[in-house]
């Protein structure tokens, strides 16, 4: 994808040139990657008046041809390696020094990632410098994702799909939160993917739909609800799935209200993913029915994220979100329920907007959401 990664740094010139900038300092992990597709540890992205250059400094054990390769290629043609000569350097601290020698007479900075004594650092070591702030022009770029990406995150989703799969056919009484969690992960890895998305949670009992719950040492018992939620990243792209299940061969009837309940949620949340509908007009959707219920304390900030490089990036599906959805972008919807000392239910799925000519949200996340007794 070589041609992909000029294309978007072409794009970002345009906004930075537009905004009154000669060149660009790009230093957060995930932008650097979607603008080189690589991303050395600590390397910065200089988008420059007569070339660009990926800076990096020296890695134990690596080369600059090795520090540079990543699982989708190398960069392209069209980017010069320029790895510090001397260990314990700063990348951006050089690449500013780099663009002032170029005969930039300003940089555009991301002054949301960078912290002020590295700020202050770039500034000293090019005072001719007029800095300025980039914002989050990368992030609005990474928003909407072409079909390469979307594949991506397919093949990761099917990957999480398959990992927990396996694991709703084992024996599951008795086992630790711990222990569950773990091997979900090595499942991962296993099927293909880079690694975990994020941190793999499992809930029983009166831990279950608990969001970002973190596994315990306690057992997996009869009657518990499990909720799971775990991702799998591949190529760099991160997909997330949660499922609740009942143990035991007949679910309480409190449990099946509540799962009900919550699977309407995520439904109507689902359901309301077209191309201009407002992020805030997605989050409603899904929170009215659990409101209308009288679930309205303890609710998640938000119904849902966006997923690409990061696992939770723009936009945000919540209350005071402002903005309308594309095409092409994939989303989380996950809603959720928990009731303390009780447990409760999560339900979660990856999508990508799509329009309505082309099916509408296409589901990445297909295992079954019916309300299984394991």
């Amino acid at each position: 994808m070589p041609e992909v990664h000029e294309t978007r740094r072409a794009r970002l010139r345009d906004r930075v040139n537009a905004s009154g900038s000669a060149s660009a300092l790009v230093t957060r992990p995930a932008n650097v990657r979607y603008l080189t597709g690589v991303a050395p540890p600590g390397a910065v992205l200089l988008l420059g008046r007569t070339e660009d250059l990926l800076v990096h400094g020296t890695v134990p054990g690596t080369t600059p041809a090795t520090a540079t390769t990543a699982a989708d290629g190398r960069p392209d043609e069209a980017l010069r390696i320029h790895p510090l000569p001397t260990p314990g350097g700063d990348p951006a601290v050089a690449a500013a020094d780099l663009a002032a020698a170029q005969g930039a007479d300003s940089l555009a900075v991301e002054e949301h990632h960078l912290t002020v004594a590295r700020h202050r650092a770039i500034g000293s070591v090019a005072p001719a410098l007029r800095l300025s702030d980039v914002g989050g022009a990368v992030e609005q770029l990474r928003v909407i994702k072409d079909e390469e990406e979307i594949s991506c995150l397919r093949i990761g989703a099917e990957i999480a799909d398959q990992a927990l799969g396996e694991l709703l056919e084992s024996i599951l009484v008795g086992r630790t939160e711990r222990h569950l969690a773990l091997e979900l992960e090595r499942r991962l890895v296993d099927h293909g993917a880079d690694g975990p998305a994020f941190r793999t949670s499992v809930g029983t009992g009166p831990h279950s739909g608990r969001r970002d719950h973190r596994p315990t040492d306690r057992r997996v018992e009869e009657g518990d609800f499990l909720s799971v939620c775990l991702g799998a990243t591949y190529h760099g792209y991160r997909c997330e799935i949660g499922r609740t299940f009942v143990i035991g061969t007949s679910p309480a009837d409190w449990q099946i209200e509540l799962y009900d309940l919550v699977f309407a949620s995520q439904r109507a949340g689902r359901q309301a993913l077209v191309p201009g509908a407002a992020y805030r007009d997605v989050d409603r959707a899904a929170r009215q029915v659990l409101d209308s219920a009288g679930y309205t304390e303890g609710l998640p900030e938000s119904t849902g994220h966006g997923v690409g490089l990061e696992i939770d990036e723009e936009p945000q599906l919540a209350p005071a979100a402002m903005g309308k959805l594309d095409a092409c972008v994939p989303v989380t919807v996950e809603p959720g329920v928990h009731l303390p000392g009780r447990g409760g239910v999560r339900i979660d799925d990856t999508l990508v907007v799509r329009p309505e000519a082309d099916g509408g949200p296409e589901l990445l996340t297909i295992t079954t959401k019916e309300l299984l007794a394991l």
